[in-house]
């Protein structure tokens, strides 16, 4: 059985067009703020942070070049599968952060936003 996997920017990733600064992601912070309040139920998921450069190998190998954009969640089979979420090269996945936020509490128990 595959588990989900939950991909995201590297915390403090660099950007070559800003020498110098480091970032984070907008779209991924809420996410990282959820697996930091819940460390036992993130374990529960598989979880890589990728650094900002392209290609995103790990992502382009499981979801194609046109599907590398972070943060997503690609969806295992230990539980039912949502109508909304995209496929790309036989797999499941979701992008949008609210809904990403939403499956994690359907399908791992964290808590909801309120």
């Amino acid at each position: 059985m595959a588990r989900d996997l939950l991909v995201l920017l590297e915390y403090g990733f660099t950007d070559p067009a800003h020498p110098g600064e480091r970032f984070i992601c907008p779209d991924g912070a809420p996410i990282e703020g959820l697996l930091a309040g819940e460390p036992e139920r993130a374990r529960g998921v598989d979880i890589r942070r990728l650094p900002f450069a392209r290609p995103r190998a790990e992502v382009v190998a499981l979801l194609g070049e046109q599907h590398q954009g972070l943060p997503v969640l690609i969806l295992g089979d230990e539980h039912p599968l949502p109508e909304d979420a995209q496929v790309a090269n036989g797999r499941h996945f979701v992008t949008d952060t609210r809904r990403i936020l939403a499956l994690l509490a359907q399908r791992h128990g964290f808590a909801r936003v309120h």
